[in-house]
């Protein structure tokens, strides 16, 4: 089993969006067409879903995006809970308001990972803070582009 949602696979060519997803924040990062290097693009606001949707279609658009991948928060054990629940239902909101396919990408320590690299740069805690999310955006887009099995279930995950 894949674990790509039901709007399909994700094309292997053209620009994907990585979306970090989160209740208040949503952390937005963009791949080369090649699919190769992801660069971090920005921290979204939520406002409301007309609004966020908006904003969504706004940056397909400009990017000329075939593709969203989501990042799933699951546990250590490859388990799903609440929060990767509601980046599901997120990233199928997502793909019904861009008519896009979706997949879903472990995002596990991507937070961790961006915070250190943060650190090292110096900069100070509402920095980092205004960067953190786009930045863990751009972390787990890579770590799908750099993958060999883009279709790995959670359950593969853990190890």
């Amino acid at each position: 089993m894949n674990d790509f949602s039901e709007t399909g696979q994700v094309p292997t060519f053209g620009r994907l969006l990585g979306l970090d997803y989160g209740t208040a924040r949503v952390g937005i990062a963009v791949s080369t067409p090649e699919q190769n290097i992801a660069s971090p693009l920005e921290n979204y606001t939520r406002q409301n879903r007309d609004a966020d949707g908006r904003r969504l279609v706004e940056i397909v658009r400009e990017y000329d995006i075939v593709g969203l991948v989501v990042g799933l928060p699951v546990h250590m054990s490859g388990d799903e809970g609440q929060k990767a629940i509601e980046a599901r239902e997120f990233g199928q909101w997502a793909g019904t308001v861009t008519q896009l396919p979706v997949c879903y990408w472990d995002e596990r320590f991507t937070s961790l990972v961006a915070e250190m690299h943060l650190q090292q740069a110096g900069l100070t805690k509402k920095k980092r803070k205004a960067r953190l999310d786009k930045l863990s955006a751009q972390i787990m887009l890579q770590n799908f582009l750099d993958s060999e099995d883009r279709s790995a279930s959670p359950s593969d995950w853990s190890g």
